[in-house]
């Protein structure tokens, strides 16, 4: 399975457009070599690379910028500024759908990962990533995933 950007090569930067410092919309991902007996896709977009001040304010170790579910194992292209139709979990703003990267400190890392499941998910919308990964241990068949950079100017 191979997850992919039109807007950004795996490990290079992200541009401005996708980021609080531009319009603040997804970029373009392409999907390819779904697994055949795969049943459902989750999307997680997160930052591991946070500064302690923010760790402590949302009690957190990663923030999740982009939290998705359920996804037909059949999409092969999530458009730029377009949602995948599946099921929307919460970001660590609490919030439904995409949020960019907005690195208060330094060049962050963005993880785009893509899970191929066993099953679909039976979780609400607006679940949190917690509520997921373990919702969907045991149940991965592939995973990959697509790394871009952010450092604002």
């Amino acid at each position: 399975m191979k997850l992919t950007s039109t807007a950004f090569k795996d490990n290079e930067d992200i541009p401005s457009k996708y980021t609080c410092d531009g319009e603040n919309i997804n970029p373009e991902l392409k999907i390819e070599n779904v697994p055949k007996n795969a049943e459902s896709l989750v999307l997680i977009m997160d930052d591991p690379d946070i500064p302690d001040f923010v760790k402590e304010k949302f009690g957190i170790d990663v923030y999740d910028h982009w939290v998705v579910f359920n996804i037909s194992p059949t999409t092969y292209l999530i458009g730029e500024n377009t949602e995948p139709s599946g099921i929307d979990g919460k970001n660590s703003s609490g919030k439904i759908g995409y949020t960019g990267p907005c690195p208060p400190d330094r060049e962050h890392r963005y993880f785009f990962k893509l899970y191929a499941l066993d099953i679909k998910l039976n979780l609400p919308e607006g679940s949190i990533k917690k509520e997921i990964e373990i919702a969907m241990k045991n149940h991965i068949i592939e995973k990959t995933e697509l790394i871009g950079k952010y450092k604002r100017k």
